[in-house]
């Protein structure tokens, strides 16, 4: 982007035929209606929101959500482009835009549909007025911008033909707003090729579609890992409101005192992007290469906001022991007594390093935090995923393309100090560890701050993890047999195969959905003279 020369929003491509039951079963997929079953009114209530909208046409302009498409009130909204602002719907500033009423049932919708049904507000933008007058108004000066007072903003739009450069300037501006006002910008990453701003943002949450046409990562700046996030969807216009009504989820959640008495840190958009990370559930064929932390084409993996809140009421758990070591040497487990009590779980805090100056050596900051990870005998390994968040702060987005303190994650066997897991990326403000089959033990998560590249001596953080080791139990019920395994995690399935012989058929056919009974999913089998093995798979 040159000199003061504005960025045109292009419209996502809209997937025609998108129909209420189609994302009635996405919700079930996205845990959001396990979520709804296992608490008391999560709803997004409280929480405001907002929706910028690309012109579908110029004359008239068509941008606009109706509010009855969506089963919602009028006064519920605030309509706002360059011509203007509306609190009355029909209005002079456009007309509807059967994109935007789209987008707008599954992030908030009434009708059976929507993610977060009872937000408090909605402010649905233009986004070309949205991005030039809120987001990077010209002159750009940071007292000239003010804050919407929405916790999350819904785009479903890209910028289409951007350069690097626009990219990066893009970019700067929704990280400085990012950071100023603790709001949460989720943004859907383009329907193919490279993946496109806004969506590319340090401090937001790239969103691509799973089971559809999306784009792929990396960042063509710097190789940063997008998207963050998968939903599924036939194009990423709908799989972004999906995640951004499980945020506004979180973040109601996180204010009522769900994750603890910190509801600030619960709902700083910090940990409410570390725990939407951490509580994704793995495609088969999901993989990172490092030093990237996620999959080029899921980020995490598929959202399920159900295992995010999960962790999120696992409750605030500090680090057991904090230390100081020489800047870019070893740092085994430091045989620290203690342990985090709580298996899943999440963190607000923060980690310095010293740049040591002229008459002290340079030293990096470890953050320690121990797990006493046992089940009981004959029983599977566990699976730790652990997600840190930071920002780009605001006066780095405003200086320099890619300011970030460098934050890495290790995973320690705390007996024998051998590393099990790591991510180190460079240039990232994501750092993500996945380590399947862990056996039982006590394991020693590092949070560690490199002295080097610092552009700042603290930092503030947010950490989820979640050790978890689930199991399938059959037992007798009269003439049939009862499977149960825990609700949580979720994103199981059972599959069955007439013999173990290779090649095994592992098939769903003949299993009727679970119940939720005693916080168990049950699945009633009914008995044959053919013998049948069960087994749990995720996904």
């Amino acid at each position: 982007m040159k000199g003061a020369t504005r960025q045109k929003a292009a419209l996502m491509l809209v997937v025609a035929g998108l129909s209420g039951p189609v994302c009635a079963s996405n919700l079930d997929t996205v845990g959001v209606t396990l979520l709804g079953a296992m608490t008391t009114n999560l709803n997004g209530a409280g929480v405001r929101v907002a929706q910028a909208e690309a012109e579908l046409s110029t004359n008239p302009p068509t941008w606009e959500v109706a509010p009855g498409a969506v089963g919602q009130p009028t006064n519920l909204f605030t309509y706002s482009s360059s011509a203007g602002t509306s609190s009355t719907y029909t209005n002079s500033l456009g007309v509807e835009s059967s994109h935007a009423d789209a987008v707008a049932g599954i992030f908030y919708g009434t009708l059976g549909d929507g993610a977060a049904p009872r937000v408090a507000h909605v402010d649905n933008d233009e986004a070309d007025y949205f991005y030039n007058s809120i987001i990077n108004p010209t002159p750009y000066l940071p007292a000239r911008l003010h804050n919407i007072n929405d916790a999350v903003v819904n785009q479903s739009f890209i910028f289409n033909g951007s350069t690097t450069n626009d990219q990066q300037t893009i970019d700067s501006a929704y990280d400085n707003y990012a950071d100023l006002f603790n709001t949460l910008f989720v943004s859907g990453v383009g329907n193919g090729g490279a993946v496109n701003p806004p969506a590319t943002c340090y401090n937001g949450i790239g969103v691509a579609a799973y089971g559809g046409s999306s784009s792929v990562g990396p960042t063509p700046d710097n190789g940063r890992a997008k998207p963050d996030l998968t939903a599924p969807a036939g194009a990423t216009s709908f799989s972004t409101p999906l995640v951004a009504g499980a945020a506004a989820l979180l973040i109601q959640a996180g204010l009522r005192g769900d994750g603890g008495s910190d509801t600030n840190a619960a709902a700083d958009i910090r940990t409410v992007k570390a725990l939407l990370l951490n509580g994704a559930v793995k495609p088969a064929d999901w993989t990172n290469t490092a030093p990237s932390p996620l999959d080029a084409r899921y980020g995490a993996g598929i959202l399920n906001a159900f295992n995010s809140y999960e962790q999120l009421a696992g409750g605030e758990h500090g680090f057991t022991v904090s230390e100081s070591v020489p800047s870019g040497g070893p740092h085994p487990p430091p045989g620290a007594t203690g342990s985090v009590g709580a298996s899943s779980g999440w963190d607000f805090n923060t980690i310095s390093s010293s740049s040591g100056g002229l008459l002290n050596s340079a030293s990096d900051g470890v953050n320690d935090y121990y797990f006493d990870v046992t089940n009981g005998p004959n029983q599977p390994g566990f699976t730790a995923t652990v997600t840190l968040v930071w920002e780009r702060p605001q006066s780095q987005s405003l200086a320099t393309p890619s300011g970030i303190n460098n934050l890495d994650l290790f995973l320690y066997d705390a007996a024998t100090g051998n590393l099990v897991a790591a991510s180190t990326s460079l240039v990232d403000n994501v750092q993500y560890l996945w380590a399947p089959q862990l056996p039982s033990g006590r394991y020693d998560l590092q949070v560690l701050k490199t002295a080097t590249n610092a552009v700042s001596n603290t930092e503030t953080y947010a950490l989820a993890w979640e050790f978890s080791s689930t199991s399938l139990r059959l037992t007798r019920s009269g003439t049939g047999a009862v499977l149960t395994w825990p609700v949580y995690p979720d994103g199981f399935v059972v599959e069955s195969a007439p013999s173990l012989m290779p090649p095994i058929s592992w098939s769903t056919n003949g299993i009727p959905p679970p119940i939720f009974t005693n916080y168990q999913n049950l699945v009633v089998i009914n008995a044959t003279n053919a013998s049948r093995f069960f087994r749990l798979r995720r996904p």
